[in-house]
């Protein structure tokens, strides 16, 4: 159900390949979803990650509602807990991931989508948090999204369980970015270019601190800033990136 492959460039391609049923994830695919996103963290090649569905309808089209209306109330709590631990890969990975949005995005998708730290959306693709229709709350990285667009949207769409068109996700931050879906994978292959572009080690200290940043107050985040920019002064990372700038100044001047 999972794809997965890394290139020589040190970008791997994670892909739910359930189309015929919208990408929905069981407990079976949350499971090796976030076994093949712990793996490809492995990689000391890994550069960037990105994260979509199979075809042309759907990124994650949320749980599988067919297999959770089977569940009892002793066993209920497992489904919960692989969502959040695919979400935790995520964020766990010491490189960007990419949610690349092609379709569909809903319930335990769109927590799967808030967990990475970019998200590019078709313009045809929808989003929403339905649980409350099948009389549940939403949990697990729901909580993610009141930093993402606020809280009162946030309780628009945990409360009414209606869906969102990419307009709307893009005008209330869900997505930074919205195009038609033959434009899709340029929108992806951009962002991926210009963190290729970066230094390794520098992107994978960014990812560390952006999570620092989450949980930091702003006066144990600066410090903690000031750790990584100074540790990173002077390795050969930093004497190559900042040589080639200053040259290519002096070129034209």
């Amino acid at each position: 159900m999972i794809l997965s492959d890394i290139d020589a460039r040190g970008v791997a391609r994670v892909t739910v390949n359930n189309a015929e049923q919208r990408n929905a994830l069981g407990n079976a695919g949350k499971r090796e979803l976030a076994e093949a996103l712990e793996h490809v963290s492995t990689d000391q090649r890994l550069r960037v990650v990105v994260l979509t569905g199979a075809g042309d309808r759907s990124f994650i089209g949320g749980a599988n509602v067919t297999e959770m209306a089977t569940f009892t109330h002793g066993h209920a709590s497992e489904g919960p807990s692989l969502t959040h631990r695919v979400c935790e890969a995520i964020r766990r990975t010491p490189v960007p991931v990419i949610a690349r949005i092609n379709g569909y995005c809903f319930g335990a998708g769109l927590e799967i989508a808030a967990a990475c730290d970019m998200r590019a959306a078709a313009d045809t693709a929808r989003f929403g948090m339905p649980e409350v229709l099948f009389g549940l709350p939403s949990g697990m990285e729901a909580c993610l999204l009141p930093q993402l667009i606020g809280w009162g949207k946030t309780r628009e769409l945990v409360y009414t369980g209606r869906h969102i068109d990419a307009r709307e996700a893009a005008e209330c931050h869900l997505v930074e970015r919205i195009v038609p879906p033959s434009a899709l994978d340029m929108a992806v292959e951009e962002w991926v270019a210009a963190i290729l572009s970066a230094g390794p080690n520098a992107i994978r200290a960014q990812k560390e601190l952006i999570r620092d940043w989450e949980r930091m107050s702003i006066a144990d985040a600066v410090q903690q800033g000031i750790r990584a920019v100074a540790a990173a002064h002077g390795t050969e990372e930093t004497k190559r990136l900042m040589g080639a700038f200053v040259a290519k100044r002096r070129g034209k001047s």
